[in-house]
């Protein structure tokens, strides 16, 4: 499907620029941007396209794509919301709360497709590059394709650029006009947004043109919080990101180095760390446009120091146990209980200019419907990571963001980027970017080190991709662990004793790629055993 791809490896270093992406194709359209002089939000875009294509299935242009950026120039990182809407009808809303957010099959599962917004926002603010051009890479890879949805979607490609070169204006507003084509916002022609919610109607979603038109890419702060010297940057909490934080707040207490990498210590600390956080991921985690998350209380010293001793070392927890940040309560009273009971792809990117890029391209796209109708447009799942629990703070309501697993990471070091991190994984993906980050800041790893070594991660918490109103029954394995076989398996029978019941994995767990960037310049690699790939200028 992709031409040129020989030379791209698994890692790369490079004091010019460098792309870690999934697909060695993305990762070419990527690099062929930085060698035309673009910049790192020009290539950010032209791989995240591409990978629509190379990753299919994993993510798709009805997808979504949450960015953070470090803009050199201004000196700040900023997050972009590309992640889709519940719809605004609330009759719509009422059904839902009715019925349940259906599964596989049915497109009322799928929010407002989000991709192309973020691209095009993203070069409006932080490219120097026409649309035309940073989709030329993916049009090439689509013209080579020969699945059904294929010549359709570079239709819609051309048809976006051919509407870039008929508007006036800036290079933003061109831009605008290519964008506005798609979601129905343009005075000239509204085609593509005339196939897509001729697609919506003719397979039950309740998404409209109106929904299209209503979609807009946000500009945000960032989460962050400071950890060992370095300030970990991470998308708001209509993301799990911030429950990274949390986690690398509690560790800060506690002796990492001296316990031994992947020991019986460190591996149970970690874990232990990690349900917490997503304990209160689960329970206070929402978009915030529409609910009060307490991000500063969950973050502030006098809350983790409450929790932190939550932790036993001698014994796993077989507990959901949130906390209230709020009242300055390490567990939430009534909150404890005993639980019963993938699709998403990468990219990093760094330019010669020092403007660095993590994004996680995603959809889940339903393979039962795979034809993409007029537009070429598949779908994805997103909106079952809502739920339908009155009064939660994750419950669907019209226009209303799901709290997504996508993640990606910013790192800065004295202010200035240090790392970025982007991991396929669903709920895994901030363990794996939790584990990546030990490796380097407490253990000094390299990315391609970091990338290969063995990986964890418990899945003691509510699954996110289950809208079952019954929160407490959506946990897929309560207390299970999963670990690599690689680990030693001293270490993994000290575990069982202390009560994790262990999955025993081989292969990767999770997908990362991972960039270092340091006065030598730029390290990046993806891990191989997942597909993962890597190539400096």
């Amino acid at each position: 499907m992709t031409q040129g791809t020989d030379h791209i490896g698994w890692q790369a270093s490079s004091d010019a620029g460098a792309v870690a992406a999934g697909g060695a194709g993305a990762v070419a359209a990527g690099m062929r941007i930085l060698e035309q002089g673009g910049n790192a939000a020009d290539a950010a875009a032209a791989t995240i396209f591409a990978l629509q294509v190379t990753d299919h299935v994993a993510c798709c242009i009805g997808g979504e794509v949450p960015l953070l950026i470090w803009d050199a120039g201004r000196g700040e990182v900023k997050s972009l919301s590309g992640q889709g809407r519940a719809p605004l009808d609330p009759a719509a809303i009422d059904w839902y709360m009715a019925n349940g957010i259906p599964g596989r099959g049915d497109m009322k599962m799928a929010p407002v497709p989000s991709v192309v917004d973020l691209c095009i926002t993203t070069l409006q603010h932080f490219g120097t590059m026409s649309l035309e051009r940073v989709v030329a890479p993916t049009l090439e890879i689509l013209d080579a394709g020969d699945r059904e949805w294929e010549p359709k979607l570079a239709h819609t490609l051309r048809r976006m650029v051919e509407e870039e070169g008929l508007a006036g204006g800036s290079r933003e507003d061109r831009l605008q006009a290519a964008c506005d084509r798609f979601y129905g916002r343009s005075p000239r022609c509204n085609d593509i947004a005339d196939e897509l919610e001729a697609e919506f109607v003719k397979h039950g979603s309740f998404l409209r043109r109106a929904d299209l038109a209503a979609h807009r890419t946000t500009i945000e702060a960032p989460a962050t919080a400071d950890y060992r010297g370095y300030t970990v940057c991470k998308c708001g909490p209509w993301t799990q990101g911030p429950a990274l934080l949390q986690a690398l707040r509690l560790l800060e207490g506690f002796d990492l180095k001296a316990m031994g990498h992947l020991s019986a210590d460190y591996v149970h600390v970690v874990v232990e760390a990690i349900k917490l956080a997503f304990a209160d991921r689960d329970a206070h985690y929402g978009d915030p446009e529409f609910v009060h998350v307490p991000l500063e209380s969950l973050l502030s010293d006098a809350y983790t120091g409450l929790r932190r001793p939550l932790i036993d070392m001698a014994s796993a927890s077989p507990e959901a146990r949130p906390g209230d940040p709020l009242a300055l309560e390490a567990v939430t009273p009534g909150g404890v209980f005993r639980p019963g009971g993938e699709g998403t792809t990468t990219c990093v990117v760094a330019d010669r200019w020092g403007n660095v890029v993590s994004a996680t391209p995603s959809a889940n796209v339903d393979t039962s419907r795979m034809d993409g109708g007029e537009a070429g447009v598949t779908y994805g799942n997103r909106l079952r990571s809502l739920n339908t629990t009155p009064d939660h703070p994750n419950c669907i309501q019209p226009g209303k963001r799901p709290r997504i697993t996508l993640t990606p990471t910013l790192v800065l070091k004295d202010g200035k980027p240090a790392f970025a991190i982007s991991v396929a994984g669903g709920d895994r993906q901030d363990q794996t970017t939790l584990a990546l980050l030990l490796d380097a800041i407490d253990f000094g790893m390299t990315p391609a080190e970091a990338v290969r070594a063995p990986r964890f991660s418990t899945f003691h918490h509510q699954n996110s991709f289950d809208p079952n109103p019954r929160r407490d029954q959506t946990f897929d394995e309560a207390g299970a662990l999963e670990i690599n076989d690689t680990v030693d398996p001293q270490v993994r029978a000290e575990l069982q004793r202390r009560g994790h019941p262990l999955r025993v994995k081989a292969g990767a767990i999770s997908s990362p790629v991972m960039l270092r960037v340091d006065e030598g310049g730029f390290l990046a690699a993806g891990d191989p055993g997942a597909g993962r790939h890597a190539a400096g200028l």
